[in-house]
């Protein structure tokens, strides 16, 4: 949500935001077949390289991206920055298409790079109230961070998402997707980083639900 007052043309938003997400969903994704091929069937292992790797990547994307585009990479991010006017409603669609094609791409490529079949559907369950809550509750704490640290300390956004996130997968009973785009391009790998698509609606549904009341919250505790 790093809006200036002078915002670049939409087309750089959207090249920031493709590129994000590209870089983002492949680094999750690549980095779980990583840590799931040298942990040696330790999940505790695999699950900590997955973690530090994306922890990683959000700081660097974070940096480079947010004046440009605000590094959204997540249409729960692009819907809560529209309902509270920091852009359009059509600027939030225009971001989150690109979320998606080119999240998805990022998957493929991760899947290619490791010499995997591009398009693949997983087979990993994660479903259950458990989990739902731990969706609802990760994508709440993301959005309060992500207006908080915005509204006091701005240049602190990319250490405060990198931290939250990275803490999180490990508080969560989900990992913390807190992601629609990525819950979807998680579904389409076969590999550590999985998600059964069956399982999608709910997760995306409590995700949703945590963003809105993470908006309301904000609302109350950072605006004027």
């Amino acid at each position: 949500m790093d809006i200036a007052p002078q915002q670049p043309p939409l087309a750089r938003r959207l090249a920031a935001e493709s590129l994000g997400s590209f870089f983002l969903f492949a680094c999750v994704i690549g980095s779980g077949i990583m840590g799931e091929r040298l942990s040696g069937g330790n999940d505790a292992v695999a699950l900590l390289v997955n973690t530090l790797a994306t922890g990683a990547i959000l700081f660097v994307l974070n940096t480079i991206f947010g004046p440009v585009s605000g590094a959204h990479m997540n249409p729960a991010v692009s819907l809560v920055a529209a309902s509270r006017r920091d852009i359009g409603w059509g600027t939030a669609a225009a971001y989150i298409l690109a979320q998606f094609g080119c999240g998805i791409l990022g998957a493929f490529a991760a899947h290619v790079m490791f010499g995997l079949p591009a398009l693949q559907y997983s087979l990993t369950a994660r479903t259950g109230i458990g989990q739902w809550l731990g969706e609802g509750i990760a994508t709440f704490g993301l959005i309060l961070t992500i207006i908080g640290t915005m509204c006091h300390r701005p240049q602190w956004i990319a250490p405060s998402v990198a931290l939250y996130i990275t803490a999180a997968y490990w508080f969560t009973s989900s990992t913390s997707f807190a992601n629609p785009a990525i819950t979807i391009a998680r579904s389409l790998t076969d590999s550590f980083a999985g998600i059964a698509p069956n399982d999608v609606p709910a997760f995306i549904i409590a995700q949703l639900m945590g963003a809105a009341v993470a908006a309301l919250v904000a609302g109350r505790l950072f605006d004027d």
